[in-house]
């Protein structure tokens, strides 16, 4: 597989989800920082995208303009970030974050749990 990269989008297979967990195969956007990628530690600090938003979580949901093979416009939905097993991931990136786009998200995250 090749580097992975801090906001990089990859197609994730989330099942078996449980409860309100997200599941299915769906984009993800890699979160785990830069140093952990290097390692290429098994476990991937992610953040799953919908193309659709619930009104509730609107304040936690950052949109997300298509761009490369992202062909919908989409959210990454903050509240389901969590650690996936790096054999989870399908093939290669089908797209980036922008710099801005990461710094919002983890903005998000950090208000999520209350720092």
């Amino acid at each position: 597989m090749e580097r992975l990269i801090r906001g990089g989008i990859h197609l994730a297979r989330l099942d078996p989800a449980k409860g309100a967990e997200i599941g299915k195969l769906r984009p993800v956007a890699l979160l785990s920082a830069p140093e952990i990628l290097e390692i290429d530690s098994p476990l991937l600090f992610v953040c799953p995208l919908s193309s659709r938003s619930e009104p509730r979580y609107a304040s936690l949901h950052v949109p997300l303009s298509p761009r490369d093979d992202l062909k919908a416009e989409s959210f990454a939905l903050v509240e389901h970030c969590r650690a996936i097993s790096r054999t989870r991931l399908c093939g290669p990136p089908i797209a980036r974050l922008t710099e801005s786009e990461i710094e919002v998200v983890l903005h998000r995250l950090m208000r999520l749990v209350g720092l």
